[in-house]
């Protein structure tokens, strides 16, 4: 297989009373329905006393107890469980994480976004713990230093204050996502086939084929009718973030209000009229005009959308891990029924190149105030280990507990009959020994990748992600993969990309946006608001006309906030970036290919 592989606490003022609404009536909730009673009974005699863990996590899609499997795992060798506050679930991230930031605890556990000078707030406003000396003697400052001491620079007070993700030791201009690329126009292949495998040359193409998609499969697996696509407002942020994601397709990621290219060929201000992200946006027009778009995208949240994958009812999806991940189930896929890559001739996708010095952007660290922080110490220790990134890893990638899903057979990994059925995330029952309920329940709601994950686990001396293993690929032979492969002409949808050079890597260097001024966080709020709102008017306008005339209206309204501003700082961000992208190349090794 192929290895190329917030200006913060601006709400000071805000009362504690609203903090109690965030997340401690999820701790008592646990407490009061009999979770601690249950856990006090500790199988691991270091940590005597039963503990509730309070995880703030920018990254989770779920909020409330870790339930399942994983929780097991930590209960059995932490003697605590995880109350997870996501911003993601609850709404107005921005504002829960100033709320609680107010109150003076964001939290015992902290997973956090580093941009705009964020890891230096949280520290000078004293929201942080220092782990030096709780981490010393550990794996993961023996294994990974370099990369811990780069995110801490990004502090100007000395101390190990954040670990940071997806450390990993493949070179910087590898994909970091396996076989399936983080973006990625995926189809309901099934439906594809029976349209009859129509070329599409252009994204606009993609419409059309759509359409008789929806035609050929008009209702879900339990009679409800399909749509094409189906969006939700969840992620959005500088834009609409289900807009961005098809500029990904040719190579774009964002920078603020900035698009650009992985390779520093291109920069573009996403309100110009002929910009990627206009384009998109037109595009989910004209799809809406024939009747594609789903009408509850603009009320839905993301956990109603998974839901609708898992039943069959969208045929379209933008990122792997949303279509395969919730519908391909192996009875689907024996059935020939699933979500593969569909061919765009001039796609190039953009991937994320792996982190040699970690990724800064995204962090984990302990909360000032937190109950035991050595245990928690104790436990990012552990999620850096190579059983922790099997085990906490399975959201990202990896097979999971050791005896449950996998197992070694003749000196490689193997999954089990239990982890064939299971894997990625379905909802099958897990045995009470390991947990109960169900696999995809228990599956870690931290969403945090630690390591790479196209890594070498040194327990198996393959990859960390199970889709790599040899084992695994030699049974790609379901009905949905023979059908693809031959279609398609490559075995996996990596191998594909690469043999036609549709991917454009974007080397990982874990660059930073400095901390911008106050008055362009002031500014960049103001228009981040009017391009997300107009961008969701835009979609859903009655015709051409009213389209251009909201588009011009948004461009107006923002200009007249101080857009280009922003776009000034962002446009020299993105440029900065793609020279922190050049010079990471040059202390790393080439990639190379193995088989």
């Amino acid at each position: 297989m192929k290895k190329k592989l917030i200006s913060v606490f601006l709400c000071m003022a805000m009362t504690a009373s609203v903090l109690a609404g965030c997340g401690g009536e999820s701790k008592q909730s646990a407490e009061s329905s009999g979770s601690k009673g249950a856990g006090e009974e500790a199988s691991n005699s270091k940590y005597e006393d039963f503990i509730t863990v309070d995880v703030f996590d920018s990254l989770a899609n779920y909020q409330g107890i870790q339930s399942g499997w994983f929780a097991k795992v930590v209960k059995d060798k932490f003697n605590m469980e995880l109350n997870i506050i996501a911003p993601n679930v609850a709404g107005g991230g921005d504002t829960l994480f100033q709320t609680r930031s107010a109150a003076g605890d964001l939290g015992d556990l902290i997973i956090t976004g580093t941009g705009n000078g964020k890891l230096h707030n949280l520290v000078t406003a004293g929201l942080l713990m220092d782990m030096t000396d709780l981490l010393k003697d550990k794996e993961v400052t023996a294994n990974y230093q370099p990369a811990i001491d780069k995110t801490n620079k990004l502090v100007k007070e000395e101390g190990t204050w954040a670990i940071p993700s997806e450390i990993s030791t493949q070179p910087a201009d590898t994909p970091s996502e396996g076989l399936d690329l983080t973006f990625g126009p995926y189809f309901r292949w099934d439906a594809y086939k029976e349209a009859g495998y129509p070329q599409m040359k252009t994204l606009e193409d993609m419409l059309p084929v759509l359409q008789k998609m929806q035609e050929v499969c008009p209702t879900s697996d339990s009679g409800k009718k399909t749509y094409a696509i189906s969006l939700f407002k969840d992620w959005d942020g500088n834009m609409m973030n289900n807009a961005k994601q098809p500029t990904c397709f040719y190579g774009y990621d964002e920078q603020g209000f900035v698009l650009a290219k992985a390779d520093g060929s291109d920069y573009q201000s996403i309100i110009d009229s002929d910009s990627m992200y206009v384009r998109v946006l037109k595009f989910f027009f004209d799809a809406n005009q024939m009747g594609l778009v789903d009408p509850e995208s603009t009320t839905q949240n993301y956990d109603t959308l998974g839901n609708k994958y898992k039943d069959g009812q969208v045929l379209y999806a933008p990122w792997p891990w949303l279509g395969q991940n919730m519908y391909n189930t192996p009875e689907r896929k024996e059935e020939g029924k699933g979500f593969m890559l569909a061919p765009i001739d001039d796609m190039k996708i953009f991937s994320y190149g792996c982190y040699a010095e970690g990724n800064s952007n995204s962090v984990m660290a302990i909360g000032s105030k937190a109950e035991d922080p050595q245990r928690l110490a104790d436990f990012i220790d552990w999620l850096y280990s190579p059983e922790g990134i099997e085990i906490n890893g399975q959201s990202s990638g990896a097979a999971g507990p050791e005896g449950l899903t996998w197992e070694m057979k003749d000196g490689k990994p193997c999954l089990t009959d239990f982890g064939k059925q299971v894997l990625p995330s379905n909802d099958v029952a897990v045995p009470e020994e390991w947990g109960g309920g169900s696999w995809k329940d228990g599956v870690s709601a931290l969403n945090y990748k630690t390591n790479s994950l196209v890594d070498i686990d040194p327990n198996t001396n393959s990859a960390y992600n199970y889709l790599l293993w040899d084992s695994v690929l030699e049974e790609n032979k379901t009905k949905l993969d023979m059908d693809w492969q031959e279609k398609m002409g490559a075995k996996t949808t990596l191998d594909y990309l690469e043999n036609n050079d549709q991917i454009m890597v974007a080397p990982g260097s874990g660059y930073i946006a400095p901390e911008e001024d106050s008055n362009i966080t002031t500014l960049r709020s103001q228009c981040k608001a009017s391009i997300v709102d107009y961008s969701w008017k835009m979609i859903f306008a009655s015709g051409e006309e009213e389209f251009n005339s909201m588009l011009k209206e948004m461009q107006d309204t923002v200009l007249g906030l101080g857009y280009e501003d922003v776009l000034a700082v962002d446009m020299q961000n993105a440029k900065d970036q793609a020279v922190s992208r050049t010079e990471i190349l040059k202390t790393a090794p080439e990639s190379e290919t193995t088989n």
